[in-house]
């Protein structure tokens, strides 16, 4: 599976790609909207997350821009789980919605597998 993570924090990137990383998976990382929109016309992944609240463009302004051209599943994940949840994440597209911070990454790689199967 490939898999794209996009978000303005580090530590979210680098947990996440370890994880899914230790699970054999090819994983490409953004740090910022207009990254992310770009790496994911260039990679074609299976799945994204994508962070609500980044400089450059948002998660939902990068989920406008792609458009027809998506791939794969999308993830969108916010700390502000009061604001965003499931019912926003998918008015905007999205296909779940992960609070941030995460409690159980393994939780997180399972839940992400078990939608793209």
């Amino acid at each position: 599976m490939k898999v794209l993570i996009v978000d303005d924090e580090a530590l979210v990137r680098r947990s996440l790609s370890r994880a899914f990383k230790a699970k054999g998976h090819e994983v490409s990382e953004a740090v910022d909207g207009k990254e992310g929109l770009e790496q994911w016309k260039a990679f074609s992944p299976d799945l994204v997350f994508l962070d609500v609240l980044m400089p450059a463009l948002t998660g939902p302004e990068v989920l406008k821009e792609i458009g027809a051209a998506r791939s794969g599943k999308v993830i969108l994940m916010s700390a502000f789980a009061g604001e965003h949840n499931m019912e926003t994440a998918l008015q905007m597209g999205a296909d779940l919605f992960v609070p941030k911070p995460f409690e159980d990454i393994f939780a997180i790689v399972k839940m992400a597998e078990d939608l793209l199967s």
